[in-house]
């Protein structure tokens, strides 16, 4: 993959429908007007996207008193989503994206390191876009553990 497939600070946000874990159309658009995290995990209920998921729904309360909304999209169905949100009581929009366009679109699909290997996938990714629809913060190849407080950190919320 190219890094000129990433998106910088300053890009618009790509545009996107994506069914939720009840199958339930979900837009970027929805967000229009206010701040939203969208943020791209490879497979729910792994263990570290599992605490990176926590971790988000554990500081869902402190980034809503900033403005600031939070979307997960992962490849997985609908039906996963489901019973990831049911078994980790997860407060916020996972959406589904099983195609993988819009991963593909924000620059968080294509190649990756993993255990010394170079692999296709889902690479983990974290976006702050602004009221605007405008990339406000960039960050690929993120940690799960601990990136929510470094994003907070980084964010100054």
């Amino acid at each position: 993959m190219s890094e000129n497939a990433r998106l910088s600070v300053g890009d618009t946000a790509p545009g996107f429908t994506l069914l939720d874990s009840t199958e339930k159309p979900v837009s970027l658009s929805d967000y229009a007007g206010r701040k939203v995290i969208v943020y791209f995990y490879p497979a729910a209920m792994t263990p570290g996207c599992t605490k990176q998921a926590c971790d988000f729904r554990d500081s869902l309360a402190e980034l809503n008193g900033q403005g600031i909304d939070v979307i997960g999209v992962s490849p997985d169905k609908p039906a996963k989503l489901a019973k990831f949100v049911e078994r980790d009581e997860l407060t916020f929009p996972l959406l589904s994206d099983p195609d993988k366009t819009v991963l593909t679109a924000w620059g968080a699909f294509g190649e990756k390191k993993m255990y010394g290997k170079v692999v296709q996938g889902v690479i983990r990714s974290t976006f702050l876009v602004d009221e605007n629809g405008v990339i406000a913060a960039a960050q690929y190849n993120v940690r799960a553990t601990g990136h929510v407080a470094k994003l907070r950190r980084d964010l100054s919320i």
